[in-house]
């Protein structure tokens, strides 16, 4: 009998520490498929964050570097610079990248270092406690803002798709989800369209993952995944957010 579906060869065989319902573990399964359909594991090099993510160390078969707080797009540029024949990846949340490490990505953007940033945007800061994030909608209830999020004391939302795509060393931006099998498989191809134009040589390249926290935002599994599609995605379109920015 022929096999047509397994674990990839860079996600470990091992049990994860996330929460039940969260988006996580898609998330690590595609970059993993991505990298072994691409036949780069051996010279992919992954940067851990500060937060959920805090171990993917352990879940992937590819060598993996942890970064301070919100410093993953530094050690990621050290890493490429010195060896440009790695494959070098990012993984952060919305609150090591969006706040603490907000100055580092849209540096590395401007930059136009090659290195793919994952971007995971679950609109709280899940590790911690659940408190707003830089993400978190207009109104969002959380431990920090029980009344809701008010853009007059607490500013707007960060849209980071947004913010970067006009920044002249960006080579390709996209915002994608996980909650249909469609949206997953749109969002495979979105992650292998970000690595390839690393390996072209094309600039900067990030993926936004919208993803769910049930567990902060006090939801099942099923609802957090309707919440993105009814909520989220409404303040963050997906979409492919690339532009060729004007020279003169």
């Amino acid at each position: 009998m022929q096999k047509v579906f397994g674990r990839p060869e860079a996600l470990a065989d091992v049990p994860t520490h996330y929460c039940p319902g969260c988006t996580h573990g898609i998330i690590h399964r595609l970059i993993a498929e991505v990298i072994d359909e691409l036949g780069v594991r051996e010279r992919t090099v992954g940067i851990s964050p500060v937060g959920c993510a805090v171990l993917a160390y352990d879940y992937f078969n590819c060598d993996f570097v942890e970064a301070s707080h919100g410093r993953a797009p530094a050690v990621a540029t050290g890493i490429k610079r010195a060896s440009p024949g790695s494959v070098v990846f990012t993984y952060q949340g919305d609150g090591d990248l969006a706040s603490i490490g907000a100055g580092e990505i849209v540096h590395a953007a401007s930059r136009g270092e090659k290195i793919t940033v994952i971007f995971v945007n679950n609109a709280i800061y899940g590790m911690t406690g659940g408190q707003m994030a830089p993400t978190s909608l207009p109104g969002q209830k959380t431990t920090t803002s029980p009344r809701g999020r008010d853009p007059e004391t607490a500013g707007h939302p960060v849209r980071v798709c947004e913010l970067l795509s006009s920044l002249s060393g960006v080579g390709y931006i996209a915002r994608v989800s996980v909650t249909s099998p469609a949206n997953v498989a749109k969002a495979r191809r979105a992650l292998k369209k970000a690595f390839e134009v690393q390996l072209e040589g094309k600039g900067f390249s990030l993926v936004e993952f919208l993803s769910t926290c049930p567990t902060n935002w006090g939801m099942t599994p099923i609802e957090a995944l309707k919440w993105v599609d009814d909520k989220m995605a409404v303040y963050y379109p997906l979409g492919d957010y690339t532009r060729v920015p004007e020279v003169g």
